[in-house]
């Protein structure tokens, strides 16, 4: 789904609502591998974007997206609507919180300060075989979650770094203006970690 149908607005500080770009949600649905899932979460569902299109790409798959920033949650709400998407659930709340039922595979992108607690909890939220994939710009959480989940029980651990330009007008021509650089991190909950 291109960006563009997405709503965006702002925070209370006037800062953009974060959203999943189209070419890193593209990879973080693949790398979720839902045909088969059941139940996905999404944790700092920002606007949305991977929750929506996870479940207008699997009528069937169960939909989560765990978010704790007001202007977030309404933004969720706006576009869940435009899309007419009513089946993805919106649980307004900081994760890790306790939830009914386990997932198949959590996408987390945003942390909140709490990456390793969301980690834990992720990986206790997760069936087996379950995928977990992040999101992340800040080098510091990269390595954070680099260095916890490698004392996990996960297996399948891999890492992308995506650096994404997208053409813009400059003048009477255009250049490639860049993105900040996005890294990706999938694995799976290993089947004797119930």
């Amino acid at each position: 789904m291109k960006d563009e149908l997405f709503i965006r607005g702002q925070n209370a500080h006037g800062q953009k609502v974060p959203m999943t770009k189209e070419a890193v949600r593209v990879l973080a649905l693949e790398r979720l591998a839902l045909s088969g899932a059941t139940h996905l979460i999404d944790v700092g569902a920002g606007t949305g974007s991977v929750a929506l299109e996870a479940a207008l790409r699997f009528p069937t798959l169960r939909v989560t997206a765990i978010e704790r920033n007001p202007a977030a949650l309404e933004l969720i709400d706006e576009n869940r609507q435009r899309l007419g998407c009513d089946r993805v659930e919106i649980i307004a709340g900081m994760a890790p919180l306790p939830l009914a039922d386990k997932a198949d595979a959590i996408f987390i992108g945003g942390s909140g300060g709490h990456l390793t607690d969301l980690i834990d909890w992720s990986l206790m939220m997760l069936n087996p075989k379950g995928r977990l994939v992040l999101t992340f710009i800040l080098l510091n959480n990269l390595n954070d979650a680099l260095s916890h989940l490698q004392t996990c029980a996960v297996s399948e651990l891999d890492c992308v770094q995506l650096q994404l330009a997208t053409l813009t007008p400059l003048g009477r021509g255009h250049y490639f203006k860049p993105n900040n650089p996005t890294y990706l991190i999938s694995c799976h909950k290993e089947a004797s970690n119930v």
